[in-house]
């Protein structure tokens, strides 16, 4: 479990790193960004290529940069009302 949460920080900080969001973004954040990114990658995209921690790494980061996106998206919308 905590192999799994290193493993979701990293992806989440990745996904961040990628679409220039991720610095507001705390560990937690990345953490939760990377595990749901993951779930999402992967249910998308399926399990296909290197693995680690019983996560897909390339559809966990793509899932996880939809996901970062996606709130980013959000939460740049409601702060601008």
């Amino acid at each position: 479990m905590i192999v799994g949460a290193i493993v979701g920080a990293i992806i989440g900080a990745i996904a961040g790193a990628i679409t220039n969001r991720g610095a507001a973004m705390g560990w937690i954040a990345n953490i939760v960004a990377g595990l749901i990114g993951a779930w999402i990658g992967q249910g998308l995209l399926g399990t296909w290529g290197p693995s680690l921690a019983g996560m897909a790494l390339i559809p966990s980061i793509i899932g996880a940069i939809i996901l970062v996106l996606i709130v980013s998206l959000v939460v740049g919308r409601t702060s601008k009302k």
